[in-house]
């Protein structure tokens, strides 16, 4: 077994993977990555082992919106990226930035065992084609994802067509002749079921709650690259945000669809203007919850029933960290608690980068998650005041970035977070630990470094 004491471990070549290889690098702190994957890239890479893209799936946030700013996407990349331009966008982020040299690919972590408290280090065992592997780690980075272990729910009875999850799903030629029922209305729910729409039999989509629809266009531009330039208190801006809903989507219920029973951004809204176009033209029709299942035939609580030849199960995913005893992260509920969604409250050398969701969030937000922790890091072993500052601060209790906002008590929502808040949070650390910094450098204005990739 070799002893790398100096290096930390980093699970995961995904986006978040490599946005936290580019800032470990820029801290100077060594690390050994691991990816279970032949390349970069995570989930989008449709060909990777835990992908869970799908032919037709693109991004629901515009790429100006989600892009790196240190690395922006493209001129000719479309405003609503498609998963292989994604793929292509974060290979080539790799590229830029040398990153690969510092992972071991096809390479799955299989354990993560501390030593003892924190600082004493960290026992990695792996498996790759070679065999198995153990090394001991100064710390682990876990940045595995969020989208990969499939929330399949239980239901009452027994279907004799065919049932799969929407992380089984990769074409729509898998809808042909059938008669499809997508369960779940979240975004990728709405999207399969469009696919279905066009070349499925027939297709319904069973809700057990209804959404708030948001068109990717407003006046002709991304949805979300309107407004933001003045802040407005979330009791304001549901008003502003709700009132151009209605002009520019009207009331789903009119198509069938439920009201919802919650506030506007208490949970994430769908970004989907196809599906509300198909259930006015009468091509969807909308269902309620199933109540139960009984050979091809599904019952729902309204009392209705149809027959289908399959049902695709769109309920989302668990977060999933088969690698580490889930006490070792703080697990509470749904989700591990973790200060500002990656610092656990006592130890200095567990992190989980990436566990964090928010409207607008993007990929930048996430690369300052990532950067907060290495400059954290690099600040403990300069021993730093502005990181002593943020060990007490996380060591002394603490609440999700939530704005007050009361999002839904759901598995998806567990990590869920506020962007203001958050990102004021995360980058107020930044800048409070770059004090210690003599060789930070303000960055760069955006217009001014475009990258030709």
């Amino acid at each position: 077994m070799q002893d790398t004491r100096g290096k930390l471990a980093l699970i995961g070549a995904g986006p978040m993977g490599l946005a936290a290889a580019k800032v470990l690098r820029e801290q100077g702190i060594a690390f050994q990555g691991f990816e279970l994957h032949s390349d970069v890239g995570g989930l989008w890479d449709i060909t990777a082992p835990r992908s869970t893209m799908y032919e037709s799936a693109h991004l629901i946030s515009s790429k100006t919106m989600t892009e790196f700013t240190d690395f922006p996407m493209r001129d000719e990349v479309a405003e609503y990226p498609s998963h292989r331009e994604m793929a292509r966008y974060f290979r080539d982020f790799a590229d830029h930035y040398d990153l690969r040299r510092d992972y071991i690919f096809d390479a799955e972590v299989t354990a993560t065992t501390p030593l003892g408290d924190s600082g004493e280090g960290w026992r990695v065992a792996w498996r790759d084609a070679d065999g198995t592997h153990e090394t001991v780690f100064d710390g682990v980075l876990i940045a595995n994802g969020t989208l990969s272990e499939p929330n399949m729910p239980a239901f009452s009875g027994n279907f004799s067509g065919e049932l799969i999850h929407s992380s089984q799903y990769r074409s729509a030629k898998q809808f042909r002749d059938k008669r499809v029922l997508v369960v779940g209305a979240g975004n990728s729910g709405c999207d399969i079921a469009v696919d279905a729409i066009h070349h499925g039999q027939s297709c319904d989509l069973s809700m057990r709650r209804g959404y708030y629809f948001v068109p990717k266009y407003i006046f002709g531009k991304p949805a979300d690259t309107l407004g933001g330039a003045v802040r407005l208190p979330m009791a304001l801006k549901r008003i502003v945000d709700g009132t151009l809903l209605r002009w520019f989507v009207g009331d789903a219920q009119k198509y069938g669809f439920p009201k919802p029973d919650y506030k506007l951004y208490e949970s994430h809204p769908v970004v989907n203007s196809q599906v509300l176009f198909h259930a006015g033209h009468g091509d969807l029709t909308v269902r309620p919850d199933i109540a139960r299942l009984c050979g091809k035939t599904v019952h729902f609580k309204d009392g209705t029933h149809a027959d289908y030849d399959m049902i695709l199960a769109a309920t989302g995913y668990k977060l999933h960290y088969p690698f580490i005893d889930p006490a070792l992260l703080n697990w509470q509920g749904d989700a591990p608690h973790l200060y500002l969604n990656a610092m656990h409250p006592e130890r200095d050398d567990l992190f989980v980068l990436g566990m964090v969701e928010a409207s607008g969030l993007g990929w930048q937000g996430r690369h300052e998650q990532a950067e907060m922790v290495a400059r954290y890091i690099a600040g403990l072993r300069a021993g730093t005041p502005e990181a002593q500052a943020l060990r007490s601060e996380k060591a002394g209790g603490f609440t999700r970035a939530t704005g007050g906002t009361a999002y839904l008590k759901l598995a998806r929502m567990a990590y869920y977070v506020d962007k203001a808040t958050y990102r004021r949070a995360v980058t107020g650390w930044i800048k409070r630990l770059k004090k210690s910094d003599p060789t930070a450098k303000e960055p760069v204005p955006k217009a001014a470094r475009k990258v030709a990739l």
